[in-house]
């Protein structure tokens, strides 16, 4: 059995879960999702939380048990919560502002790039332009945002200059050498 699977989810209150079939719609403070599920998963709400359970023990089937419930608790957490991810931007001229909704980004380009947030993402950007945090309650929207983002210039690794998520670690490279030959 799986382990996260068969953990219940408990729903806060101000949360409001429909189940049709396999069809989750869950509305809170933070906002609505929905998504469908397969049908070889079981869901099922009781009182104030959501059992997730499987009808065989085939190995996609218990696959996708530990995964739905994982989702569906995610689902939960984003409309209660809210998800968020910090990018931190280093480097000499590189900065983020805030115009309106829309993120302008200076990464080192001969133009500013600009990012509009997709439908239930938020921008903020703090301390002095240098910090970069996407809220929203999907969390899978949240880290593609913040992914794309950093693509925008991921730190290189010889003077660590870019976009990188807060608290990564970059392998920083030796760079070349000067040696005096003798001849």
């Amino acid at each position: 059995m799986s382990r996260i699977g068969k953990l219940p989810i408990t729903i806060p209150d101000g949360v409001q879960v429909e189940l049709n079939g396999n069809h989750v719609k869950v509305k809170g403070p933070k906002g609505e999702l929905e998504r469908s599920f397969s049908s070889v998963i079981g869901i099922a709400k009781e009182a104030d939380h959501i059992l997730v359970t499987r009808s065989s023990e085939e190995k996609n089937v218990r696959a996708l048990h530990g995964t739905t419930r994982a989702v569906l608790n995610n689902m939960v957490t984003g409309v209660s919560t809210g998800f968020q991810k910090t990018l931190e931007i280093q480097g000499v001229g590189y900065k983020a502002e805030m115009e309106g909704k829309i993120l302008i980004i200076s990464a080192g380009y001969s133009h500013p790039v600009n990012v509009e947030p997709p439908a239930g993402i938020e921008f903020d950007v703090t301390e002095k332009n240098r910090f970069i945090v996407i809220k929203g309650s999907n969390k899978e929207d949240v880290g593609q945002v913040a992914a794309d983002i950093r693509k925008i210039r991921p730190p290189e690794p010889y003077k660590g200059k870019g976009i990188r998520y807060l608290g990564e670690k970059v392998r920083r490279k030796a760079g070349k050498t000067a040696t005096s030959s003798v001849g």
